[in-house]
């Protein structure tokens, strides 16, 4: 049997949750909502998550532009998306939801923009 203590995310109360993980079964306590079970069984089998970060921005107003993953991706290819995003360069104007980088770190997610850049 293994035992994880985790703090959860699914809401902004933050319960303390016990994980126990017997052969098969999962067992979540310390939860007030169905959230927190389904975010604990997540995290301990496939944990994920959104990434968020910005680019360079040639030709703009500002020099970089924000950025995410349009949903979340699995928690080991993390280093490997940041690396495609430090690399990325776009042009000016930038809108947000513009894909920045399609298929990021081959997750089949894709960085989108989370901030306007107008052209100088």
């Amino acid at each position: 049997m293994e035992m994880r203590e985790l703090t959860c995310i699914g809401c902004p109360l933050g319960c303390s949750l016990t994980v126990t993980m017997e052969e098969q079964t999962i067992t979540v306590t310390g939860n007030t909502c169905s959230r927190g079970e389904a975010y604990a069984k997540k995290e301990v089998t496939d944990p994920t998550r959104i990434v968020t970060s910005s680019v360079k921005v040639e030709g703009g107003v500002i020099a970089k532009a924000s950025v995410k993953t349009s949903s979340d991706i699995p928690k080991g290819k993390i280093f490997e998306c940041m690396k495609e995003i430090r690399a990325c360069v776009v042009k000016a104007p930038v809108r947000i939801g513009d894909v920045v980088i399609a298929n990021c770190a081959g997750t089949g997610v894709s960085v989108v923009a989370t901030k306007d850049v107008e052209c100088l």
